[in-house]
């Protein structure tokens, strides 16, 4: 038996702290498990009592005379390592321990959990807790619920798997209101032994798991382990949808950072960038967590964006058509064949195009074959039933025909039954024929989307990719002469000679240490020129006034020479200047920015997004875990919400992308390949038509010293 098996499917379970006590949680605990039905032998352990609720009680768990595969473990910290001596000796196969009072309380919690851990790794012991909730199998040959939970939820085929415990009861609850049922059910606590990871593989092979649904406080996993684990169950033979709610998504997560990327990136960042390469859709709340899951568990997926809609009500109807949109799908133009059933089945007033509005007064018969229509038509890859209750509105005899043509039809259907008493009775006749349903229109629609999102992950084309050879030798001279010198903040002039190293391409830059120097390099050049102060002191130029674009001539290079430095006295009377950069002025193009920033225990971050001046106003940015490889910058790319201005807005000529996914790629491996490089920003990069590359017009690079972590 596979030892996480054992924990959900034990032939025999003991309670080590059952208490004759109503209301301790090792009564509770002992009573839920009988009131749920089990199925395998349960023994008590309490060495003051005889029976508990009229079972007999043993001493020790070395006195029970039979094998035991599960041991929950309901003691405090200190008597738990005793016990789990016990377990040891009696060759155990899983323990979960409910106890609060270890890692979460400080450091002689902590060691006492870590002993445990130790203890049972030695022995091949498999660990659930401490500070759970517990487990629950609501299978009819297990009917296992060892949980604080007095709620014993449906069989289904969705899993649960929670950090919280007390988002546990309350979500049981939510479920059981929903007609929601579950395969599996597990609170994780502490996470000193089994994790998020483990389970994953666990339900991945568990035949009656279909969806898997996390709610995630933290990761302590590196992200690329946990990004190609997971990316093989979510793309693999049998890929198992997984949707995540992570708490946190608004903290302060960002740390203090000299660069756009770090101010930008935070925890967050980094959790949607592990979250987006896995395959794992992250939802913001539990009541999506639920709409989502619901749909993924009906194991039908829309092989396209084209969506129907059938409403008896045109509000709704356009309702549910914005949000269509907006989710990524597209209204189906109906077939000239479709049309012309739908005009033999419905009255004169009807709409026959998408939405199909069947009116008010529809009874189940106009659905059922309206619906019938539209599902047969090879433009349509899914539809959204939506019911408002009218009063010829027959919510269950609609329930009943909806249901029928799901059955029949591999395409997705989805509806909204909106409203509470007048159609519960169909929405229950819905739930139990695992048809999603929803109280409101947008609801249905993003489970729509979300579904045809799952579709073209699992179906996505691998692109071959680059073959780069990058000047690592000189990059690395670069970087150890600025790190002699005691430098954090690479300048300007040696961040673009690295940036070369790499296949940027860059605009000619020189230092100047006075007027004269700078009007003679601006004439060598030729004008437009751009003109920068250096100092080490001041990383963000244009907040100093340091930064003066489009200057034409001799008699502004002298003007603006003196007016830059002056500006950088003002802006910091104790920074060391070295002078200004003269810079030829780049053609304008499209402004993005590349960039990263560093996390311990996971490594770079790569940022992209909208650059210039609205990286900061906008934020509109995505983020990737390097290495980065080609078919992540692509995604990365066409992920951002500007992205059509990339990509042929209103008749623009569309921005060179292949050189953005090569330059994404290489500022990957430059960041892997040196790790002094603590955050990096390239903003602006210049992005031209396709087929003519991109230029550097500035960039920023703070270095520090190697972590033996990192």
């Amino acid at each position: 038996m596979d030892r996480i098996d054992a924990i959900f499917s034990p032939e025999s379970v003991a309670i080590l702290g059952a208490s004759t006590t109503q209301g301790k949680v090792g009564h509770d605990i002992f009573q839920n498990i009988l009131r749920g039905g089990y199925k395998g032998t349960l023994y008590p352990v309490n060495p003051k009592a005889k029976s508990i609720q009229c079972i007999k009680a043993y001493p020790t768990l070395l006195d029970v005379p039979d094998p035991v595969d599960l041991a929950m473990i309901i003691l405090p910290p200190q008597v738990a390592i005793k016990a789990v001596e016990e377990c040891v000796e009696k060759k155990v196969k899983g323990i979960v321990i409910v106890s609060a009072g270890f890692r979460e309380t400080g450091a002689e919690g902590l060691k006492i959990e870590n002993k445990i851990v130790e203890i049972c790794k030695n022995a091949g012991i498999r660990v659930v807790g401490p500070n759970c909730l517990g487990v629950i199998n609501p299978h009819k040959d297990v009917r296992l619920n060892a949980s604080f939970s007095t709620r014993m939820p449906n069989q289904g085929n969705i899993s649960f798997i929670s950090q919280s415990g007390a988002l546990c009861t309350a979500v049981l609850d939510f479920a059981a209101d929903r007609g929601f049922g579950f395969s599996k059910f597990i609170s994780i606590g502490n996470k000193a032994d089994v994790n998020e990871l483990d389970l994953l593989k666990y339900l991945h092979q568990d035949l009656h798991t279909e969806v898997i649904m996390i709610y995630m406080e933290e990761l302590r996993h590196t992200g690329q382990e946990f990004i190609e684990t997971v990316k093989e169950i979510t793309s693999g033979d049998r890929p198992t949808p997984i949707l995540v709610i992570k708490s946190g998504r608004t903290s302060a997560g960002a740390q203090a950072a000299a660069s756009h990327t770090g101010s930008l990136a935070g925890t967050e960042g980094l959790y949607d960038a592990i979250f987006g390469e896995a395959g794992i859709i992250r939802v913001d709340t539990v009541v999506e967590l639920f709409d989502y899951a619901n749909a993924f568990a009906m194991k039908k997926f829309p092989t396209g964006n084209k969506i129907a809609i059938v409403t008896n009500a045109g509000g709704p109807g356009i309702v549910a058509t914005d949000v269509t949109v907006t989710s990524g799908l597209e209204l189906a133009k109906f077939s000239e064949e479709t049309i012309e059933v739908l005009a033999s089945h419905l009255p004169p007033t009807a709409n026959l195009h998408n939405p199909v509005d069947v009116i008010g007064d529809a009874a189940q018969d106009r659905y059922e074959n309206a619906l019938n229509a539209v599902i047969r038509d090879e433009n349509v890859h899914g539809a959204l039933v939506i019911l408002t209750p009218q009063s010829m509105t027959n919510a269950i005899g609609t329930a009943e025909v909806i249901v029928k043509i799901a059955k029949n039809s591999p395409k997705p259907i989805v509806c909204c039954f909106m409203g509470i008493v007048d159609v519960s009775a169909g929405v229950k006749f819905l739930q139990k024929n695992n048809i999603p349903v929803y109280k409101f229109p947008e609801n249905g629609a993003r489970a729509l989307g979300k579904l045809y999102n799952a579709t073209r992950w699992i179906q996505r084309q691998k692109l071959a990719q680059f073959e780069f050879h990058h000047d690592k030798k000189s990059a690395s001279e670069i970087i150890k002469k600025c790190m002699n010198s005691g430098q954090t903040y690479l300048g300007e002039l040696d961040g673009l000679d690295l940036l070369k190293c790499y296949g940027f391409h860059t605009l000619p830059t020189v230092l100047a240490e006075n007027e004269n120097q700078a009007i003679g390099i601006a004439d060598s050049m030729g004008y437009p020129v751009v003109m920068k102060i250096v100092s080490p002191q001041i990383i963000h130029k244009s907040d100093a006034g340091g930064v003066k674009v489009g200057i034409k001539t001799r008699e502004d290079v002298r003007s603006t020479y003196t007016e830059i430095i002056n500006n950088a006295k003002a802006y910091n009377p104790d920074a060391q200047i070295q002078g200004v950069l003269v810079q030829k002025l780049a053609p304008s193009g499209n402004e993005v920015i590349l960039g990263m920033n560093r996390y311990k225990g996971h490594g770079p971050l790569i940022m992209f997004g909208l650059g210039g001046v609205f990286v900061e106003l906008f934020k509109d940015v995505v983020f990737g875990l390097a290495p980065v490889g080609r078919n992540n910058a692509r995604r990365m790319v066409r992920s951002i919400k500007s992205f059509p201005l990339l990509n042929g807005f209103r008749g623009k000529p569309k921005a060179d992308l292949e050189i953005i996914h090569k330059l994404l790629v290489s500022l990957s491996d430059l960041v892997i390949d040196h790790p002094e490089i603590r955050e990096l920003d390239i903003n602006p990069l210049l992005v031209y038509s396709e087929g003519k590359g991109a230029t550097v017009a500035d960039v920023r690079i703070i270095l520090r010293i190697p972590d033996a972590e990192e």
